[in-house]
């Protein structure tokens, strides 16, 4: 880590290289004796915190108060799985520390919620939104909640999934977990909130914690961010390590920021992003990785040059691509400068790979998983998960059944030249001859498509029935991706995606900042029950 990252991370004077506040700051002020936490952002709270009008304290009891309205009761969203019994006095801790002149950093005190799929040694479960790994003994937090931890956020609770990351069946229903049941859009409570990261876009949306993580293989962090109106930040393989985190497969798991806001996005990527000795993909994590909130430039669009993959566009992206012409208008006002990439290069060349792949390495990095955090449980293989879910057929199959651990489970080892070449396959075409081919050959800066559909009607008989999205080139590539809220189509969001070559998160804030100050469509839901006409 650099020494200048170092003190933007332990010092509380680094508040002042955020210098970007939304209009509106004031948003959690005291209002009628209550904090209201209504898209409050880390630099808001952070500043009332600073100057003595509320403390982490208050800030955390205001958020658990939001989820009993509105999570647990009222629309009853169900996004937060699970609580952290310890967040009232890990916020009072904070409060100490800051009262004694000790304070970590820009998120000391912020509260923070994290997907289920990621290890707590504390008095939480960490379940993939599994009955099978309900009663798991974590070793350790994994690496990254023990970067939150270090910086001084609050871990608020865990948030719903779809469980085991969207990578049962064949025919699952996002936003579903045998553990914690479904997750509803704020948006219109009929809509699917997309996957896996369902729960963390729903309580972003619907401001139940200041920041949320998230994680992706494909899509699972930009889909959900989409469907649910917020930013959604999938790092370059690499930069955030995969460390105690529930797998599908190694070559594409990443964990990111889920959030209301870019410069809450650029925050908080600032803490995760760091060399782990455990995840060796992140070897060049900590040179690589710096100070992410320097490039929140309201003219990071000047002088860019934007490919518009027009193969995203239309189709069943009909609704969506309309939102998302407008929002191609503002990159232009913006001082961009767009260019027709009429579609990906060998984008079709590796679908069925990459699937051969996600199956091969969820069997080998499943078990590896299982052995060193779950090391209490009897379940040791996916074949032994596969056991327990038929066991308990009643209460984990009784909307889908999980094809996708079947196939993976009859795979052999990483040895195998099929798994071999597949890999291979994949990045080549989705890198240099894919993404990079496509910057290159048109000097473009970053880009853009569409990120999905709007949120499809939520069906557990026929299943998921999204639009498809961008998300799978970034993915295989391994490659950075943020989703930015563009518009609405019958009160529902819609994102914009950026998308760049690998460890291009720099530029890709800059100009997903510059776009989101420029059109401000991040609006808070109202809770429908089904979408407006």
């Amino acid at each position: 880590m650099s020494t200048t990252r170092r003190k933007f991370l332990q010092s509380s004077a680094a508040l002042g290289l955020i210098t970007v506040m939304g209009d509106n700051v004031m948003a959690a002020t005291q209002s009628a004796g209550k904090l209201n936490m209504v898209e409050a952002d880390a630099v808001m709270l952070q500043a009332l915190m600073r100057s003595g009008k509320t403390t982490s304290l208050a800030i955390v009891r205001a958020y658990l108060a939001r989820i009993r309205a509105i999570d647990k009761s009222g629309p009853r969203i169900n996004s937060v799985i699970e609580l952290n019994p310890d967040a009232i006095s890990i916020a009072r801790e904070r409060d100490r520390e800051r009262k004694a002149g000790k304070v970590r950093g820009p998120l000391h005190g912020i509260p923070v919620l994290i997907k289920d799929n990621i290890a707590t040694m504390d008095a939480m479960q960490s379940t993939a939104g599994s009955l099978a790994l309900v009663g798991a003994k974590a070793p350790r937090d994994a690496f990254i909640v023990t970067r939150l931890r270090e910086a001084g956020a609050v871990i608020l609770g865990k948030t719903n999934l779809s469980e085991w990351a969207n990578f049962r069946s064949t025919r699952s229903t996002s936003g579903w977990s045998s553990r914690g049941g479904l997750t509803k859009n704020p948006y219109a409570l009929d809509r699917n909130t997309s996957g896996s990261s369902s729960g963390s876009g729903a309580a972003m949306a619907a401001s139940l914690a200041t920041l949320a993580v998230g994680t992706e293989t494909d899509g699972s962090i930009v889909s959900p961010a989409n469907a649910n109106g917020i930013v959604g930040f999938k790092p370059t393989l690499g930069l955030v390590s995969r460390d105690g985190i529930v797998p599908i497969a190694h070559s594409q798991d990443t964990a990111g920021p889920m959030t209301r806001t870019v410069a809450d996005a650029a925050l908080l990527l600032t803490v995760l992003a760091a060399t782990d000795a455990r995840d060796a993909a992140t070897k060049e994590a900590s040179e690589r990785a710096i100070n992410y909130t320097k490039f929140l430039d309201r003219d990071g669009l000047k002088g860019k040059r934007i490919g518009v993959v027009k193969s995203q566009f239309g189709g069943r992206n009909d609704l969506a691509s309309a939102v998302v012409e407008k929002a191609l208008d503002v990159l232009k006002a913006q001082g961009a400068t767009l260019i027709d990439v009429p579609e990906l290069p060998n984008a079709s060349k590796y679908g069925q790979s990459e699937y051969d792949v996600l199956l091969y390495e969820f069997k080998a990095d499943m078990a590896a998983y299982l052995a060193e955090f779950a090391p209490n449980l009897p379940i040791k293989s996916l074949a032994d998960i596969m056991a327990l879910n038929e066991k308990h057929r009643d209460r984990v199959m009784q909307h889908f059944a999980q094809e996708h651990m079947a196939r993976a489970a009859a795979k052999g080892g990483l040895e195998e030249r099929v798994y071999r070449d597949a890999l291979a396959n994949n990045l080549k075409f989705s890198r240099e001859e894919g993404i990079d081919k496509a910057l290159l050959d048109n000097k473009l800066d970053a880009l853009v498509a569409p990120s999905g559909s709007p949120a499809w009607l939520t069906d557990f008989i026929r299943g998921d029935n999204s639009g498809g999205g961008f998300s799978s080139a970034a993915a295989v590539a391994g490659y950075p991706h943020i989703t930015v809220p563009a518009g609405f189509v019958s009160g529902l969001p819609c994102g914009i995606s950026f998308v760049g070559t690998a460890w291009s998160e720099p530029k890709l804030i800059a100009m997903a900042y510059a776009f989101e100050q420029a059109s401000k469509h991040r609006r808070a839901p109202e809770y429908l029950k089904t979408a407006l006409i």
